[in-house]
């Protein structure tokens, strides 16, 4: 059955952060397109690969990918909470075929997810009333589970092997990325109660996350007025990131030659995230032609972000 991938960044800061009309007015644009056209293909199955920031996830037990028979949205920032439309048996059915191919993946029965998810769906349906969906998180900020390239690709593979048998047209979204360094802590932050925030699964109160949401917001607009010490966003590696996803299997190839350490180096720590984009894009054939009906690109500082949007089509 046809096939379509839609690589999309995501940002907390969006609806937030103020940024000039003519960037935003661009952005909106393009969403808009990714919209249209993800309601002309009609997709009968969204297959929804993201990251989370240590809102359902935490150092206690950290999988470098997890799906999920079903999904909860926390509602951050401004996106909506609530369930996923999951659809749990083709959930448990991917789960079965992977391990079957040797590839050992977390299965969760109550997943909670953020922002990373709920925001593509929002841009493109409005909420979370969605075609059904199979939501596979990808861990992209605790070391050292983060996933490799090569794996991630492998990932994407299998994926698309199960979808080979699968009869409904299907959306294939990476949800993350591209450059960014924003401000996620990690286990070498020095303060020890941060270090338990993010390694201990606990439910933020509304003036922690509150708190939150301003530290991040500030940290947005510091980088955009050249006021930060965090990472710049690289739209040279940015371009390289889409132009290796359009390219086949060469461009796969040479995405999978990169190094962990220069994708931290050159794309900053949460550049990881787009590696969302490497998993869903796999799943569509790389010896069958492809077209791109969308490609945009933004860096943003403000919502500190290189935003990406593409859409690759995989005729049936």
């Amino acid at each position: 059955m046809e096939r379509a991938f839609l690589g999309i960044s995501h940002s907390p800061l969006m609806g937030l952060n103020p940024v000039a009309p003519p960037v935003e007015q661009a952005l909106k644009v393009a969403i808009a397109s990714a919209r249209d056209q993800v309601v002309a293909f009609a997709p009968e199955l969204v297959v929804l690969v993201a990251p989370d920031h240590y809102n359902g996830f935490f150092n206690e037990l950290m999988p470098p990918f997890c799906i999920g028979t079903q999904a909860r949205s926390v509602g951050d920032y401004l996106t909506p909470a609530g369930d996923l439309h999951v659809d749990a048996d083709a959930a448990v059915a991917l789960a079965t075929r992977l391990m079957d191919e040797d590839f050992d993946l977390a299965v969760s029965r109550r997943m909670q997810v953020d922002h990373g998810f709920a925001q593509s769906l929002q841009l493109l349906w409005g909420g979370l009333d969605t075609p059904p969906v199979l939501p596979i998180f990808l861990n992209a900020v605790a070391q050292p589970g983060i996933p490799r390239l090569r794996r991630c690709r492998a990932l994407g593979e299998a994926i698309g092997r199960f979808l080979d048998k699968e009869p409904r047209r299907t959306l294939l979204i990476g949800s993350g990325g591209l450059s960014h360094e924003p401000p996620v802590p990690t286990l070498s932050h020095p303060d020890a109660a941060v270090r338990e925030r993010i390694t201990h699964r606990s439910e933020p109160t509304p003036e922690e996350r509150e708190a939150k949401t301003q530290r991040v917001m500030a940290a947005g607009l510091a980088l955009a007025a050249g006021d930060s010490a965090m990472k710049p966003i690289n739209p040279d590696w940015d371009r390289r990131w889409m132009d290796g996803l359009i390219d086949g299997a060469a461009g796969l190839d040479a995405l999978c030659a990169m190094s962990e350490d220069s994708i931290e180096r050159e794309g900053g720590l949460s550049a990881h995230e787009s590696k969302s984009w490497l998993v869903a894009r796999s799943a569509l054939d790389v010896d069958r032609p492809l077209t791109c009906t969308l490609r945009h690109y933004q860096a943003i500082p403000e919502y500190i972000a290189g935003f990406g949007l593409m859409l690759l089509k995989q005729p049936n």
